[in-house]
């Protein structure tokens, strides 16, 4: 790895973990010892493990003691975030598979609920995701696939497959809004928020809260009152009454409602809760168009560190910077990429496409 580039990776590892990670997987900590009802389930990348283990492995210690409680449930996911569900169903599954063999043998815990990349579902993948043998998969619960229905019910997919739908408007009261100054009932408390949860829907349904890890400590600052909120929360919803339950209790004791069904991606980005936020436009097009394109030439040189490079390049982060969208959306875009300009990502990524090719070249033909 270059230098300078494994200076900022470190740089960036540290800060957000010093913000967001470190303290509050030690509040998750304290809060599975204080409260034996309370569960949690929690979706990692390999890469993530791969930058903790290099640059903040006490992370990783936090999380294998959280593991060990049997209270934590551990998503499968792909392993590089990437959009390989999208492109090539055979990297998809094979990205799938090192995920799960990764959480095994760090985390003790076999991977029992699929999450995709950004929440992305079509029925194409939930079919992919059934056939793995997953039990359920997450997925976004907009109104443009479920209409009016409640996304407080179990879905499931044309094929079967049952679908825990996230509500995204109490999500985002927590990870976009907590601290949003124009709020009517501004600062959000933990009995508000428990109360508009169990006033609102029957014991029967599920309420699905997903977010950013980050919503805590980076997104929404220390100084925003969010451990506190989310300590003190966790402690209420119990004390009144409230049950946390993992993703596949809920879809154990939960009745199956109707068939969600979108052959169109869906997420859980932006306004249109589409994959706009990655494939919106012509700079986002030529890249995913080329990196998915070098696939038989990258396996052809079965060369471990280039197949590595190549599935980096895929992680769904690289095209979300190259976004060039206005308003709410394209500021959202702006916070959370590290380059002055959508198209300074283009031209970045560019340049490391190119030094693959170059790679992949020299490699198959030499």
């Amino acid at each position: 790895m270059p230098e300078n580039l494994d200076f900022e990776n470190g740089k960036v590892m540290k800060k957000v973990a010093e913000k967001s990670y470190r303290p509050m997987l030690t509040l998750l900590e304290k809060l599975m010892e204080k409260e034996d009802k309370f569960k949690f389930s929690v979706s990692i990348t390999g890469v993530a493990v791969e930058q903790m283990e290099r640059y903040t492995p006490d992370l990783l210690g936090l999380l294998e003691r959280l593991a060990k409680t049997g209270r934590v449930e551990f998503l499968s996911e792909t392993y590089y975030h990437s959009l390989s569900s999208l492109y090539s169903p055979t990297e998809f599954i094979l990205q799938v598979s090192q995920h799960k063999r990764m959480i095994e043998d760090r985390f003790g815990i076999t991977p029992k609920v699929f999450r995709n990349t950004e929440l992305i579902y079509t029925n194409n993948v939930a079919k992919l995701v059934q056939d793995m043998g997953y039990k359920a998969m997450l997925a976004e619960g907009t109104e443009k696939v479920i209409g009016r229905k409640s996304p407080t019910k179990i879905f499931h997919s044309p094929s079967g497959l049952p679908l825990l739908l996230k509500h995204y408007k109490l999500s985002d009261d927590v990870a976009f809004r907590f601290s949003d100054s124009h709020r009517s009932d501004k600062p959000l408390t933990a009995e508000t928020f428990a109360h508009w949860i169990n006033s609102s829907y029957p014991e029967d349904e599920v309420v699905n809260l997903f977010m950013d890890f980050e919503t805590f400590g980076e997104h929404q600052w220390e100084d925003t009152g969010i451990f506190r909120f989310f300590e003190h929360f966790v402690s209420h919803n119990i004390a009144t009454g409230g049950e946390f339950v993992l993703p596949s209790e809920a879809i154990k004791v939960i009745k199956k409602a109707d068939i969600y069904s979108s052959d169109s991606p869906v997420s859980w980005a932006d306004v249109d809760r589409d994959i706009t936020a990655w494939r919106g436009n012509s700079l986002q097009e030529d890249t995913l168009t080329k990196i998915y394109a070098l696939e038989t030439q990258v396996m052809a040189s079965k060369d471990d560190q280039i197949i590595s490079d190549w599935r980096k390049m895929q992680t769904s982060d690289h095209f979300y910077y190259m976004c060039t969208k206005w308003a709410n959306d394209g500021d959202v875009h702006a916070y959370f990429s590290p380059y002055g300009s959508p198209f300074q990502a283009y031209s970045n990524f560019n340049n490391a496409f190119t030094d693959l090719k170059l790679r992949i070249v020299k490699k198959n033909d030499g």
